[in-house]
């Protein structure tokens, strides 16, 4: 079963290297390995891999399922792996000894300044998570967000901390595809949510966002890409996460992303701002939880072939952003009638978000 195969064989304990994620990175940074693994027996079972995951598409049905079958495996779960905020997407590493609460939170505000977010404005999210977002928004600039997940587990949670933290009058938490979403808004965020839409709907996910901002309106978009020139042969194909992670997940292109919002929408790009060295250390500190919580974890009836699953799926991500396959960035869209100059916070410290020379400091 090629690359899946070796995921697969290391979650039942068939190998341990010393360090995962620089043997994963030895095979993506030598395309003639990682496409040998791929060859040879594996024409019998890689067309079927691919018809399965091409089943997974992303109707309203579909992505509900398929949305459910990761995020709804258990609030405790995510929080034994997540800090406090529930970010589960790349934080911003702001100083080198930042917490990974303080670079969720440090994301967080970096997109509501880009967006310029005040008291006035009424913002539309697409993919809440857990809240995190929608919660620092409403809490330190008093704008109203309405904000939608389709995971039942992700909605009845944001929905609680929005009422414990006082601020159900400011947050609205909805039940709702992304397709089904109607009003007009005067900023859009989308958090790492775009992954999730399939390559058959990029278009209609962007048209989307367009129809629902006001004139003069801003949009957010945080986003996990792989490179330009690997989107087409990419975007079909079965992977370890797309099987085993995130079913009928995929990654865009920036390419990708800017022709879907030249053809469905009003929207251009006015900023664009890597954090791909960010995302590395996220991910070892989202593995590090995962392993000091092992007791905590397994008591939630989760065994070691799982946990196993989970720790590849962390330093396959790493080794894919180490060696640039995939990236992350924070893209900024503007409206005809919003003729601002994007607004760009610096960071305290530019080095690098704690990697340099490719390795960890």
């Amino acid at each position: 079963r090629g690359t899946i195969g070796a995921g697969e064989a290391f979650m039942r304990g068939a190998w341990t290297p010393d360090d995962l994620s620089r043997t994963i990175r030895v095979f993506i940074g030598n395309p003639e390995l990682y496409d040998a693994m791929d060859g040879a027996w594996t024409w019998i079972t890689k067309p079927l891999l691919d018809a399965a995951h091409a089943l997974r598409r992303n109707t309203r049905r579909g992505s509900k399922d398929n949305i459910a079958a990761h995020y709804d495996l258990g609030n405790e779960l995510f929080s034994l792996i997540l800090d406090e905020t529930m970010a589960y997407s790349s934080g911003i590493f702001e100083r080198e000894d930042a917490t990974l609460r303080e670079a969720s939170e440090a994301k967080f505000d970096r997109i509501c300044r880009k967006l310029r977010l005040t008291p006035d404005d009424h913002v539309i999210e697409i993919g809440t998570g857990w809240g995190g977002f929608c919660l620092h928004a409403a809490r330190h600039y008093g704008c109203q967000v309405t904000t939608t997940t389709i995971s039942r587990e992700q909605f009845r949670y944001a929905r609680e901390r929005a009422a414990d933290a006082g601020l159900a009058n400011r947050i609205h938490v909805l039940d709702r595809d992304y397709r089904d979403l109607s009003g007009s808004f005067d900023k859009l965020v989308s958090i790492e949510m775009i992954e999730a839409v399939g390559h058959r709907f990029l278009d209609r996910f962007l048209a989307c966002c367009g129809r629902l901002l006001k004139p003069d309106g801003l949009m957010a978009l945080q986003a996990i890409t792989v490179r330009d020139d690997l989107y087409a042969r990419h975007r079909g194909t079965a992977t370890f996460i797309n099987t085993h992670i995130f079913p009928g997940s995929f990654l865009p292109s920036t390419a990708a992303i800017c022709r879907g919002i030249a053809r469905g929408t009003q929207l251009r790009l006015v900023h664009l701002e890597d954090i791909t060295p960010h995302y590395v250390r996220t991910l070892r500190e989202w593995r590090a939880r995962l392993l000091a919580n092992m007791n905590k974890v397994q008591a939630l009836g989760i065994g070691e072939e799982l946990v196993r699953m989970w720790e590849f799926y962390f330093c396959y991500c790493e080794a894919a952003f180490m060696e640039r396959q995939n990236a992350v960035s924070q893209m900024l869209f503007a409206m005809p009638e919003n003729r601002q100059p994007p607004l760009l916070p610096t960071l305290a410290s530019q080095a690098d978000g704690g990697v340099a020379h490719g390795k960890a400091r």
